[in-house]
């Protein structure tokens, strides 16, 4: 498969590597099915992978290669212990084409340990973003889709419910994206409610297994609700999520933050590029954001396109969109 177009002034080199000790076993894994795990490699680092057994040849340019090789390098180490993933991949490679690493982390502190997997930042503002809910009552966490803003909340919520310190997660959503009442959907509350949380639960499942998280929300531990039914509650020894807060009114803000209860935490993920109220009504995030951060105890947490653990053509659109703005 050949490598996206590189620009003529590129100057192109190639490098022979050679994986040690040869572990047909490691090597299957690395290549993944049908070499499935080196094409997208060649994609993302836009390089062209051969090899024969344990030796491979990456052709690509003059930053391009030695990036890719110490990525090969890297997973095929990985592999001795692990399957590979498409998304362990994506991570990895986000780090190495944007060259950031992350340096000086306090690994036991911010790794997130669930159910079924642990879950470490893989950027600066990801790890920020863990460090400002350990030490905050509550926290914002705002940028683009895909940057793992609600993945992480979810995620820090199951870990705090796993070690005993709430007993109860809260996740609240306003259910307006599709441009219908709840009413006019079929089915019960919790039918009418699902499409609009489904990310949220997706998560869940990932970290904590689906018949765990099935058996919390029947014994009512976990509660999945759009926005409207927070009214007249307070959630005490609660962790308390929010997403999609952007398509919040300034109204049902104020509401939501006014429901934390005692030894409760609080986290608010939204996308200020992607609000879907009228046009003349304000977002109710964007509106908070002007003030909040003058308040002891909240911190707000910023996510860019460089966070994206998605396609890496999710990150490209984020940006182009930003460019038209300017």
């Amino acid at each position: 498969m050949k490598a996206n177009k590189r620009s003529l002034a590129d100057k192109i080199t190639s490098k022979n590597l050679t994986l040690k000790p040869q572990d047909n076993i490691r090597l299957a894994k690395l290549c993944g099915t049908l070499d499935e795990n080196l094409r997208q490699i060649e994609s993302y680092m836009q390089v062209e992978i051969s090899n024969r057994g344990n030796n491979f040849i990456i052709k690509g340019t003059e930053e391009s290669v030695p990036k890719t090789s110490e990525l090969i390098e890297r997973l095929y180490s990985m592999a001795e212990d692990e399957e590979l993933t498409a998304k362990q991949l994506h991570l990895l490679m986000s780090d190495k084409s944007n060259n950031e690493k992350i340096t000086d982390l306090d690994s036991d502190k911010l790794s997130i340990k669930c159910k079924k997997s642990t879950i470490k930042p893989s950027s600066k503002s990801q790890e920020k973003f863990i460090d400002a809910v350990l030490n905050n009552d509550l926290v914002f966490g705002v940028g683009a889709a895909g940057t793992g803003k609600t993945f992480l909340a979810v995620a820090m919520a199951a870990y705090y419910l796993e070690q005993g310190i709430i007993k109860k997660i809260f996740l609240a959503r306003p259910a307006i994206e599709a441009g219908e009442k709840l009413g006019f959907l079929p089915g019960d509350l919790a039918e009418k409610v699902n499409p609009y949380l489904q990310p949220v639960y997706d998560a869940l499942n990932e970290l904590v297994g689906s018949q765990y998280v099935t058996k919390l929300v029947e014994k009512n531990i976990i509660e999945i609700v759009p926005l409207a039914y927070m009214r007249g509650r307070t959630l005490n020894d609660a962790f308390i999520i929010l997403d999609e807060a952007q398509n919040t009114t300034i109204a049902q803000m104020k509401m939501f933050l006014t429901r934390i209860g005692f030894r409760s935490k609080t986290v608010v993920t939204g996308d200020v590029s992607q609000v879907d109220l009228p046009k003349d009504t304000k977002s109710g995030l964007i509106d908070c954001l002007e003030f909040v951060d003058k308040i002891k105890g909240v911190k707000i947490s910023n996510f860019d396109s460089s966070d994206v653990v998605r396609h890496r053509i999710v990150r490209d659109i984020i940006n182009a969109y930003d460019k038209r703005k300017k």
